[in-house]
């Protein structure tokens, strides 16, 4: 802290490191908190700014982070005594009890965090680079968005991909936009969806969910989509263990326990909107409960909540401040809008039932319409009022 003061009045305009500021800045306000802080009256609303929202934000992606590590670790070492048993290797390696925590997360942390300090690092270096164009001050937030794009990921992406992915998610999906809280499209999801298209072999398919070479297998979403949810029995996953999240999966969308923590946090603190996460329930729950009622083989709404990445897109990226509806009324439009597409998606196109990233950007797009419709609406009927 004290070196960091030290070297402050170089980067300063005038000093003779003035253009490297944001990099100065970056790194003080990443490791301490900012020395000048404002007083007197000022917070129109409250006291929170940026900077705790993320660390908020932060704080509830915990629960999902731990359970990426331990569930992709369980994947993997779970496979591994399978193969064992069947006498198809001839020993396990070390950390590969799948009963141990400990080896579990151990073995799961070597996949998670080197996609996670990639994301951030390659993140750190584009915003240092626009906010030195633009002489302004680095934005908050390195941390929520590299830890959303690392658990948006399979457990087996290759480490370039993922610097490709934050690159295009970062640059295109916010800075050309002006930067955090400019930008109408949410960057982990243009990253993962970029990802997706650019090199669909390294996100979908049956060889990227279990960290472990020549093994493949569907994920329960897929399986229950193609052969229904009864085919999930067989393979001995049932609702309470999607429920749960021991079940393959990107890193750290399988737990929608995890999630419900997450959530809890971001509605406790009031971070995150109620009306967004019950509406994208609501129109998952609608969609799917009409389509039960003609088709006894559908995907009851229990399955839908607890499958894929519908829990983890409806707490931490349909919610996100600068993507989402700010209305009211258009919140739960927002929201509804994107449950019933998800719904409709994973049962009219089963060959693309990981869906709910592509739609929740198209909700992203359609959000500020909803919003400008909601405001006309409510001028117009304020004029009618005083005609």
């Amino acid at each position: 802290m004290k070196l960091l003061d030290e070297l402050k009045p170089h980067f300063e305009k005038g000093g003779k490191w003035e253009k490297y500021a944001a990099v100065h800045e970056a790194i003080d306000t990443t490791l301490y908190s900012p020395a000048d802080v404002t007083t007197g009256y000022t917070h129109v609303r409250d006291s929170i700014n940026h900077k705790r929202v993320m660390s908020v934000i932060m704080l509830a992606l915990l629960p999902c982070i731990f359970m990426a590590m331990w569930n992709s670790g369980y994947q993997e070492n779970l496979t591994l005594n399978q193969m064992l048993a069947a006498g198809q290797i001839d020993a396990l390696p070390g950390f590969s009890d799948s009963s141990s925590v400990l080896a579990n997360v151990l073995t799961g942390a070597g996949m998670l965090l080197p996609v996670f300090l990639v994301a951030i690092i390659t993140q750190a270096v584009w915003v240092v680079v626009f906010a030195a164009m633009r002489k302004k001050t680095i934005d908050a937030g390195f941390l929520v968005t590299a830890a959303l794009i690392a658990l948006l990921m399979p457990p087996t992406v290759p480490l370039w991909q993922v610097a490709i992915a934050t690159s295009f998610g970062v640059v295109i999906g916010r800075e050309v936009f002006g930067g955090i809280g400019m930008n109408f499209l949410n960057p982990a999801l243009v990253a993962w969806v970029f990802l997706s298209l650019a090199h669909p072999t390294s996100m979908s398919g049956d060889a990227v969910w279990t960290a472990v070479d020549g093994y493949t297998g569907a994920t329960p979403l897929a399986m229950a989509l193609s052969d229904g949810t009864a085919s999930l029995a067989a393979q001995g996953i049932t609702w309470k263990s999607a429920f749960l999240g021991t079940i393959p999966g990107s890193m750290g969308e399988t737990s929608a326990l995890a999630c419900l923590f997450g959530a809890a946090i971001l509605l406790i603190s009031g971070i995150a909107s109620w009306r967004i996460m019950a509406s994208v329930v609501l129109g998952v729950i609608a969609l799917s409960s009409l389509l039960c009622m003609f088709d006894s083989n559908a995907m009851n709404p229990a399955w839908h909540l607890v499958l894929g990445g519908l829990a983890f897109g409806t707490v931490f990226l349909a919610t996100d401040h600068s993507s989402a509806a700010m209305t009211t009324k258009g919140q739960w439009i927002y929201g509804i809008l994107i449950g019933v597409l998800v719904v409709a998606v994973r049962v009219y196109n089963p060959m693309m039932p990981e869906s709910v990233g592509m739609i929740i950007l198209f909700g992203n797009v359609a959000a500020p319409l909803i919003d400008r419709l909601i405001v006309n609406a409510h001028i117009k009927k304020r004029k009618l009022r005083h005609v």
